[in-house]
C-alpha cells in the first residue's frame, strides 16, 4: 500500500514540478509559513533589543548562537539538504519503498552519530572554539568567559536542529512543504518566552536565552516526527558509513559545504573580524543582517526549497525542457521580489531599525550604526537571493564540484574586500563593521555571476524569450516605488522622537504606499499574475 501511494505521489510531483502554477502554489505555502516565522523572528529581535541591547552580553550571546546556527545551515539547510534531496529523489524514482526507508535510516544514523561526536568535542573544547570564532574577545575576560559558558549550552542545538533538517528534507521531497516551513516558528516562540519570562531568574539574564535555544531544538524535532510517521518514513537510526547511498550523500555533501554556504561563511568571517572592532559591532551586524534575512528567508529560501526536488526529479527523468523552464521561472520570481526589497531597505534602513529596535537597552546611536551596515547588506540582497536558486541548478544534477570552486573564489574575494574596506572604514569613519557588510555583498555578486555563467556555459539553462521586456517592466516599477517612498519620508524629521505607535503606523503607511505603487506600476506596464505562473 505504501509503495503504491509513494508512486502516485511521485507522478503528481513530477507534473507539479514542470508546472509554474504548482511551483507558485508550493512557493506561496512555504513563503507564508516562513513569513510567520520571520515576523515572529522580528518580534524576537525586538525583545532582544529591549532586554539585552547591543552591549557586552548581547555580543557574547550572538557569538554563542551564531556558531551552532552557522553549522546548522551547513548540516541542516545547506550542504546536507542539497546532497541528500537529489539522492533521495533518485531512490524514489528508481527504487522501492524499502530502499528509500533504508537510505533514510542509515543517513539518519550516520548524521546523528557524527554530530553527537562533534557536539561532545565542542562542549569540552568551548574555550578554544570561542577563541577561533571570536579572538577579539580574548582581551575582555568577562565577555570571553560568558561566551564560552553560553556556547556549551547552545551548541547541542546543532544536533537537534540538524535532525530536524533531515526530517524537513524528507517531508519536502514528498511535497509536504508547510510543516518544515512552520517549524522555525517554534524556535522564535521559545526564545521570546525565555527572554520575557525566564531571563529575570538568571544572572546575567542573557544566559536564559541560551537555554531557550537548546529547548527550541528539542521542540522543533519533536514537532516533525509525527508527520514522518504519518507517511511511514520515521527513521530508525542505523550508522552504516559503508552504505552506497550514504557514501553518495557524503561525496556530494563534502564539496557542497562550500558551494551552498559561501554567504554564511562570509557572514561568520565578518563576525570574527567584528570581534576586534568596538563593542557593539557584532550586535549592529546582527540586527542589520536579520532584516536582510527577512526577504531572503521568506522568498529566496522558499523558492529554492520548492524547486530543488522538482529539478532533481526532472534531471533524473531527463526532462531538460522542464528543468530549464523551472530555473527560468525561479529567476524571474527572485528578481520581482529582490529588487524592490533591496531598494526599500536602502531607503528605509534607519526608520525601520528605529521602529523595530530602538527601545530599552538599544539607543539611537545603535540604530544609526546598524542602519549603515543594513544599507551595505541590502546592496547585496539580489545576489544573496539569486545564489539560493542558482545553486540548486547544480546540486539537483549532483554536480557539487563546480559550486565549490566558485565558492572558494568568492571566499577569497570576500577576504580581499574585507582587508580593503574594513581598515579605511574603521580609521576614517569609525564604522569598520560597514566595510565587512559591503565586502560580503560584493563577493555575493561575484558568486552569483559565476554560478549563472556556469549554468549558461554548460547549456543547463537558457533564458526563455521575454526577458528584455520583463526587466524593463521591473526597472520602471521600482523607480516609481522608490520615488513614492522618498516622498513619504519627507513627512517625518526624526523617527526617534516618535512614540512606538506612531512609529509603527507611519512605517506601515510608507511601506503600504511603496507596495501599492510597485504593484500598480507592474499592472500598468502589462505584467499579470498569469505571467508569474508560467514555467
Amino acid at each position: 500500500m505504501t509503495q503504491t501511494s509513494d508512486s502516485s505521489s511521485n507522478s503528481s510531483s513530477v507534473e507539479n514540478g514542470a508546472n509554474g502554477g504548482g511551483l507558485l502554489r508550493s512557493g506561496l505555502i512555504v513563503g507564508a509559513m516562513t513569513m510567520l516565522s520571520r515576523v515572529l523572528g522580528l518580534v524576537r529581535d525586538v525583545v532582544f533589543a529591549h532586554t539585552i541591547g547591543a552591549g557586552q552580553g548581547a555580543d557574547a550571546f550572538f557569538i554563542a548562537f551564531k556558531i551552532p546556527n552557522f553549522l546548522r545551515r551547513l548540516f541542516a539547510e545547506g550542504a546536507f539538504a542539497q546532497a541528500f534531496v537529489p539522492v533521495l529523489s533518485e531512490y524514489r524514482e528508481k527504487g522501492s519503498y524499502e530502499a528509500v526507508k533504508g537510505l533514510i535510516d542509515r543517513v539518519c544514523g550516520c548524521l546523528g552519530f557524527t554530530l553527537l561526536l562533534l557536539t561532545l568535542c565542542v562542549v569540552v573544547a568551548a574555550p578554544a572554539v570561542t577563541f577561533v570564532f571570536a579572538p577579539g574577545f580574548w582581551d575582555n575576560p568577562e565577555k570571553f568567559a560568558l561566551t564560552q559558558e553560553m556556547l556549551r549550552i547552545t551548541f547541542p542545538y546543532l544536533l537537534l536542529i540538524s535532525l530536524t533538517g533531515l526530517a524537513g528534507s524528507i517531508l519536502n521531497s514528498y511535497d509536504r512543504f508547510a510543516v518544515p516551513a512552520f517549524t522555525p516558528v517554534l524556535l522564535n516562540i521559545c526564545l521570546i518566552s525565555a527572554a520575557v519570562w525566564v531571563s529575570p531568574y538568571f544572572d546575567p539574564p542573557v544566559v536564559a536565552i541560551a537555554w531557550g535555544v537548546l529547548v527550541a531544538g528539542a521542540v522543533q524535532l519533536a514537532f516533525q516526527l509525527p508527520f514522518l510517521w504519518k507517511i511511514h518514513l520515521l527513521p530508525v537510526p542505523r550508522a552504516d558509513f559503508s552504505d552506497p547511498g550514504v557514501k553518495k550523500v557524503l561525496m556530494l555533501m563534502a564539496p557542497a559545504i562550500f558551494g551552498v554556504s559561501v554567504s554564511q561563511i562570509n557572514l561568520m568571517l565578518d563576525t570574527v573580524l567584528a570581534s576586534f572592532l568596538p563593542t557593539g559591532s557584532v550586535s549592529w551586524l546582527y540586527y542589520s543582517d536579520r532584516l536582510v534575512e527577512l526577504p531572503l528567508g521568506i522568498f529566496a529560501i522558499a523558492i529554492g526549497t520548492v524547486i530543488l526536488p522538482s529539478l532533481s526529479r526532472q534531471f533524473v527523468s531527463d526532462q531538460a525542457e522542464q528543468f530549464n523552464a523551472t530555473m527560468d521561472w525561479a529567476l524571474r520570481m527572485i528578481l520581482i521580489i529582490a529588487l524592490p526589497a533591496a531598494i526599500a531597505l536602502v531607503i528605509l534602513a534607519q526608520p525601520i531599525l528605529t521602529v523595530l529596535f530602538e527601545y530599552g537597552a538599544t539607543g539611537a546611536s545603535d540604530t544609526l550604526m546598524s542602519s549603515y551596515s543594513l544599507k551595505a547588506y541590502a546592496l547585496g540582497l539580489l545576489a544573496f537571493m539569486l545564489i539560493k536558486v542558482l545553486a540548486p541548478g547544480y546540486f539537483s544534477r549532483q554536480d557539487t564540484k563546480t559550486p565549490v570552486k566558485i565558492g572558494i573564489i568568492a571566499m577569497g574575494i570576500n577576504m580581499v574586500f574585507n582587508l580593503l574596506l574594513v581598515i579605511p572604514f574603521h580609521y576614517l569613519w569609525q564604522i569598520g563593521h560597514v566595510g565587512l557588510a559591503l565586502a560580503t555583498s560584493l563577493s555575493a555578486f561575484v558568486n552569483a555571476a559565476l554560478l549563472y555563467g556556469g549554468l549558461r556555459k554548460k547549456q543547463v539553462y537558457e533564458p526563455i524569450a521575454g526577458w528584455e521586456v520583463y526587466l524593463l517592466r521591473l526597472v520602471l516599477a521600482n523607480a516609481v516605488m522608490a520615488l513614492a517612498i522618498i516622498v513619504c519620508l519627507q513627512w517625518i524629521d526624526n523617527w526617534s522622537l516618535l512614540d512606538v505607535w506612531h512609529r509603527v503606523v507611519y512605517i506601515a503607511i510608507i511601506c503600504g504606499v511603496g507596495l501599492l505603487a510597485y504593484s500598480l506600476s507592474l499592472l500598468m506596464v502589462g505584467l499579470r499574475l498569469k505571467d508569474l505562473k508560467r514555467a
